[in-house]
């Protein structure tokens, strides 16, 4: 089915309508309301979560927010440990609720599922965060890759800045004669899985490694969390790597415009980021909202290299149901979407935002 999109996506209105298909038997035409967690839905008890570091900006503001408005008495500590660690935690019972910045694998949702009592894991995508290609190249403003360049520069085929591939696309730029210091998430990162994700999609030909949250091609330098891809990238000379879009405008980071299915290099933000969700799919059913990107997309304007972070949660069978209720239902309304637009993210499409919001109500 077609869903209407509107709402803003960092403050900037959109109109354009969304193709999210839901494939499975969830069909139920969303609510377009979805008002703030009032004080009649706070609940005093404390929350354990962790995972998805791409997230970690996002929760510390919904934690801030949610707690003046419910009071100190409703507890939430979410860790920034990596996507990986945060299923692993979840699955081992350590994790009321887990952020990933990807849906959960077909091996892990069994496993997942175990842990809710007569329920499921459910995959509920809570932010768009668009993944920046950063690097530090003095002089050298304003680059752009295409998924071949990009492909073969991760993969080591590609090892000096002025090599005629990237002075093809970067015509008049300032490239140095040094050698290239790709730089690569150390811990498991849903991070990782998406933008290699998108080289396996774009750039099958030039990138032989698939994609996953542990890094697979020879090479590179290793560092562990977002953080910490930002503080090496700022502080080492000519270097590139990946990141979310929130820590690398933290650090200040140059960005480089990427060329997208329609052949436009097309420039980093949240609305161009958003636009690559116009074609998203809803692959999962009866309540999981996991989602299929095209990462080819030949949306005008759409900038292609995106990742949504799910929180992994129980449909029912968490000795933690309200508490993980009522803070998912601050974070998937209205208010706390907005809150997003500020920190380098994309709030959900509003169609989206309503049947996530439909399904945190359901947790029981």
């Amino acid at each position: 089915m077609k869903l209407q999109r509107s709402g803003f996506v960092a403050g900037i209105a959109l109109t354009a309508t969304i193709a999210l298909t839901a494939c499975g038997s969830d069909n139920v035409e969303p609510t377009t309301g979805g008002t703030s967690a009032a004080p009649g839905d706070c609940v005093s008890g404390s929350l354990t979560a962790q995972g998805s570091t791409a997230q970690k900006n996002a929760m510390d503001e919904w934690i801030k927010a949610y707690q003046t408005k419910c009071g100190a008495d409703a507890k939430v500590d979410y860790q920034g440990t990596g996507s990986g660690a945060g299923i692993e935690a979840f699955i081992a019972g350590t994790a009321d609720f887990a952020g990933s910045d990807s849906a959960l694998k077909e091996e892990e949702q069994p496993q997942a599922d175990a842990k809710c009592a007569g329920g499921k894991a459910l995959n509920l995508p809570m932010v768009i965060g668009p993944i920046a290609v950063v690097y530090n190249v003095e002089g050298a403003d304003g680059l752009q890759f295409s998924s071949s360049t990009l492909a073969k520069i991760f993969a080591g085929k590609i090892t000096k800045w002025d090599d005629p591939a990237i002075a093809a696309e970067n015509s008049g730029a300032k490239l140095p004669a040094a050698n290239i210091e790709t730089v690569h998430r150390a811990d498991e990162s849903g991070t990782s899985d998406n933008f290699t994700k998108f080289l396996s999609k774009t750039a099958e030909a030039d990138w032989t490694y698939g994609n996953a949250k542990a890094w697979k091609a020879p090479g590179g330098t290793a560092v562990s969390k977002s953080d910490g891809i930002a503080t090496k990238v700022k502080g080492t000379a000519n270097t590139i790597s990946y990141i979310e879009m929130s820590f690398a405008e933290n650090q200040s980071l140059q960005t480089a415009k990427i060329k997208n299915g329609a052949g436009e290099y097309v420039a980093l933000s949240a609305e161009s980021a958003g636009k690559t969700f116009e074609n998203a799919e809803i692959k999962g059913k009866d309540g999981d909202l996991a989602l299929s990107l095209d990462y080819a997309t030949k949306t005008a304007g759409a900038y292609p290299i995106v990742l949504v972070t799910y929180e992994i949660a129980c449909s029912k069978g968490s000795g933690k149901a309200k508490e993980i209720q009522s803070f998912l239902k601050f974070a998937s309304s209205a208010e706390g979407q907005k809150e997003l637009s500020e920190l380098g993210y994309a709030p959900l499409p509003e169609t989206l935002r309503a049947k996530v919001a439909e399904s945190v109500a359901s947790i029981a």
